[in-house]
C-alpha cells in the first residue's frame, strides 16, 4: 500500500461504509466488495456503516437495506473517515477531489490516475485526507519505491498474461483480442499511460508500478499484455525491474519476479488479489488508529519514528 499523501482519517473506495472504532469507512460494492465485506463483518475493530453500487439493482441480495445509499453527494453530510474504491476508475473521476474534502481515499482503481490532470487535482485536494494506492497484485513495490526515492531505478517493465476472458479491453485493443484464437498474443507493448484507458480495469497493477516508480511514471513504465486461450487456472504478472549499471551492456542490477494468481477462466481479479486489499485497508486502520492509541498508552511505535 502506498501513501500518496497521508493524513489520520481514512476511507476506502469499493463502497460499503463500516466503523473503524468511531472511525467509518465507505467501499464502492463489486466481487472485491464483498470479500472485504465480509470480513469487516468479522472483525473485532470495524463495523460497516453504509454501501453504494453503481447500479443499484446489483445490491438487491444485500442482507441491510438501511446500509445502502444511492447519491455519493450523501457523504458530506456522514461522518466518514475512509473511503475505499474497488469498482471503476469513473469513481475517481467524479468524485475524487470531493472525497478528500471528508476523508482518506484508498484508489483500487489506480488506472484513473493515468490521467496526468486527475492526478494533480487528487494531490492538490489531499491536504487534510490521505490519498493511498493499495499493492493489490504488484509484488515488490515497497522495493521499488525505495529505488525510485534514491533515483536508482532506470526501468521497470510489467507483464501480464491471461485468458482471453479475463480482458475487458477498448479501443483497438478490443478487436485485436476478438481476433485472438488458439495461439498466445501480445495485444500491447509500451508505455503504461497509453495502456490505462484502453484496460481500465484489468491494469491496476501496472498503475500502481507507474506510482511506486515515481521518478519513471506512467510515461516511462512500459506494460505488456497478452491473451493466451491455454492460460485457464492462472493469472500471470512479471514484473522486471532495472537499478544501477549499465542496461545496454546488459551489466545493470535486474530483478525478475513472475507471480502466478490463481484465477479461473474470465475472472477479471486473480482470488490472491482480494487478500492484498484487505491488507492494504487494515494498513491503513493501524496507520490511523496509531496517533489514538499512542495518546490512550503513552507509548509509541518506533517503526513511526525511524
Amino acid at each position: 500500500m502506498y501513501r500518496v499523501l497521508e493524513h489520520r482519517n481514512v476511507s476506502i473506495t469499493c463502497f460499503i461504509l463500516f466503523h473503524i472504532k468511531s472511525n467509518i469507512l465507505i467501499f464502492i460494492f463489486d466481487f472485491i466488495g464483498s470479500y472485504l465485506v465480509e470480513k469487516i463483518n468479522t472483525h473485532p475493530d470495524l463495523e460497516l456503516a453504509f454501501v453504494w453500487n453503481r447500479t443499484t439493482s446489483s445490491l438487491d441480495q444485500f442482507p441491510n437495506k438501511d446500509l445502502i445509499i444511492t447519491d455519493l453527494s450523501e457523504i458530506k453530510d456522514r461522518e466518514v473517515d475512509l473511503i475505499v474504491e474497488v469498482a471503476h476508475p469513473d469513481v475517481t473521476r467524479r468524485w475524487g477531489p470531493e472525497f478528500l474534502k471528508h476523508a482518506d481515499y484508498m484508489i483500487g482503481s489506480p488506472t484513473a490516475l493515468s490521467d496526468q490532470s486527475l492526478e494533480d487535482s487528487l494531490r492538490a485536494a489531499a491536504t487534510t485526507h490521505g490519498l493511498y494506492i493499495p499493492t493489490g497484485a504488484f509484488w515488490g513495490g515497497e522495493d521499488i519505491k525505495k529505488m525510485a526515492d534514491r533515483g536508482t531505478l532506470q526501468g521497470l517493465k510489467v507483464t501480464m498474461t491471461k485468458h482471453p476472458t479475463s480482458f475487458k479491453l477498448g479501443g483497438h485493443l478490443k478487436t485485436k483480442l476478438e481476433e485472438v484464437k488458439d495461439d498466445s498474443v501480445v495485444l500491447y507493448d509500451g508505455p503504461v499511460r497509453e495502456l490505462c484507458p484502453l484496460a481500465p480495469n484489468n491494469v491496476n497493477t501496472m498503475a500502481a508500478a507507474a506510482l511506486a516508480a515515481h521518478n519513471l511514471g506512467f510515461d516511462k513504465v512500459q506494460g505488456s499484455i497478452e491473451a493466451d486461450p491455454r492460460l485457464t487456472d492462472w493469472h500471470i504478472v512479471e514484473v522486471d525491474v532495472w537499478g544501477p549499471g549499465d542496461i545496454q551492456e546488459d551489466r545493470a542490477f535486474h530483478v525478475k519476479t513472475v507471480r502466478k494468481n490463481p484465477a479461473a477462466v474470465g475472472a477479471v481479479t486473480g482470488s490472491a488479489t482480494y487478500a492484498s486489499f484487505l491488507s492494504s485497508m487494515l494498513d491503513i486502520y493501524v496507520k490511523v488508529s496509531l496517533p489514538e492509541r499512542e495518546q490512550d498508552t503513552g507509548q509509541s511505535n518506533l517503526e513511526e519514528k525511524v
